[in-house]
């Protein structure tokens, strides 16, 4: 528990100690995932997923506008106020707080509100891209809710926000938003090619639609029951032969067999003596290392 104040003196690389906050981040990613199926089964399918992740704002992360028959309306989640905004574009708001309580509790509220606006949002109730997912309306095991912890991993996904935004900009060519994905919980940036992939017949739906385009992705993530710790991680895809042997920058970055990818502990960021540039090394050499052995066009591999 951060004792109460402690927020006010959070250093701009604040530390996130993945066990200490667990039982928050379990809760506010079963949360998210309620918003974030409402955005998915609201919005029309993009190529990638474009449609389904949730982005930074000032004060949290929000949906971006979406429509349900003669409405519109975002979400907002406020993890300065701790709560869940649903602002119709005729004015109307309802707020559901983010308080300590069941998942279960959350949805039924949630749901409720949104038809009170004549919002029909007809969701999949199982979370995805977790192991045990436990329908929404069941959900008595997720409640713990720390608003200083979730406050913290916030700021420090709207630092890292900028960050990959900058490493986006010196991209010619296609890339995806600098997206929050609700289902594996972390911020990601996708290069790409312009090459298509055709994916595994049997990787399921979430593959068949993400894995059609050749790409180098880059992002960040708050730590999961396989890497305890935050750290930024990176991937080509498909992922080339030898790329595991490539030299990067910063000299703390590894590629980790048990994951396949590129890992960059956050510990070793906020300890260095610019996280910034550490964080665009990183980005930048673990983009040429995939899109080299890819075999991209040169030319895009020239910063802008």
């Amino acid at each position: 528990m951060i004792h109460p104040g402690a927020i006010a003196q959070v250093a701009e690389w604040p530390e996130l100690p993945y066990d200490a906050w667990a039982p928050t981040l379990d809760t506010l990613h079963m949360k998210l995932q309620v918003i974030g199926k409402i955005r998915l089964a609201l919005t029309r399918r993009e190529p990638q997923w474009a449609n389904v992740p949730l982005y930074l704002t000032a004060r949290g992360l929000t949906t971006s506008p979406m429509w349900s028959g003669h409405t519109g309306f975002a979400i907002d989640v406020d993890l300065v106020d701790h709560e869940v905004l649903v602002a119709v574009n005729d004015g109307r708001v309802e707020r559901v707080p983010l308080r300590a309580r069941p998942v279960a509790d959350f949805y039924q509220e949630l749901m409720e509100r949104l038809h009170r606006l004549e919002i029909d949002a007809r969701i999949t109730t199982k979370p995805s891209e977790v192991s045990d997912p436990i329908p929404f309306p069941e959900d008595t095991v997720h409640r713990s809710y720390d608003p200083q912890w979730a406050n913290r991993f916030w700021r420090l996904l709207a630092r890292v926000d900028l960050i990959l935004k900058e490493h986006r900009g010196r991209f010619r060519g296609r890339t995806s938003a600098v997206s929050f994905w609700w289902g594996t919980f972390d911020l990601a940036l996708a290069r790409y090619s312009g090459r298509p992939v055709t994916p595994p017949a049997d990787g399921g739906i979430i593959r068949q639609v993400g894995g059609d385009a050749e790409q180098v992705c880059v992002g960040f993530w708050p730590g999961n029951g396989v890497l305890r710790q935050p750290a930024l991680f990176a991937y080509a895809y498909p992922s080339p032969p030898g790329i595991e042997q490539a030299a990067l920058r910063p000299g703390s970055a590894r590629w980790n067999p048990d994951m396949g990818e590129f890992i960059l502990p956050y510990e070793d960021v906020r300890g260095s003596r610019d996280p910034r540039q550490a964080i665009l090394d990183f980005a930048e050499s673990t983009f040429q290392a995939g899109a080299a052995r890819q075999q991209w066009d040169p030319a895009l591999l020239v910063p802008y």
